[in-house]
């Protein structure tokens, strides 16, 4: 039996409900939950690369359309919601700015603050992949949800 195969088996698995098993059962949902989430993460990171980009780039570019409400996002909102420090969000931007996928200009409010937007070129990139990546949610979406209704009806979410 290859490696992919047990993997398979054991992520497969169904998850009991038999209250003497809530230790085992939290445990294999927790672990098949971290699996597929993980799954989904190299997913995203292998369909980033395919279009060029680094996987913080492609996290980049959606942390600013998504939360950008369209209005530009400070280089320290930036580093917030990538969960980076500040001069890691400034080389980030300085390097997707020279590949023409955001564009930064001083606050007008405050013009000690960068703001950051995506350019053309940065919103199609985004829109190619958060495509792709809706796909890959519709397949793989419906385990992840029952996961979490299960985390739900066990009284541990």
């Amino acid at each position: 039996m290859t490696t992919q195969t047990r993997i398979r088996r054991l992520v497969k698995r169904p998850v009991s409900k038999a209250a003497d098993e809530v230790r085992t059962v939290d445990y294999h949902a927790l672990a098949r939950f971290r699996y597929e989430l993980r799954r989904f993460l190299a997913f995203s990171e292998t369909a980033a690369r395919k279009e060029k980009l680094t996987p913080q780039q492609h996290q980049a570019l959606l942390s600013i359309k998504g939360f950008s409400h369209d209005k530009p996002v400070s280089v320290g909102d930036l580093a917030k919601l990538l969960l980076i420090r500040h001069h890691t969000a400034v080389e980030l931007i300085d390097r997707m700015t020279k590949l023409g996928l955001i564009a930064r200009a001083a606050d007008p409010d405050d013009r000690r603050r960068i703001l950051v937007r995506l350019t053309a070129k940065g919103e199609r990139r985004l829109r190619k992949l958060s495509r792709i990546h809706f796909e890959e949610l519709s397949a793989s979406g419906e385990a992840l949800m029952d996961m979490l209704q299960h985390f739900r009806q066990s009284g541990h979410g």
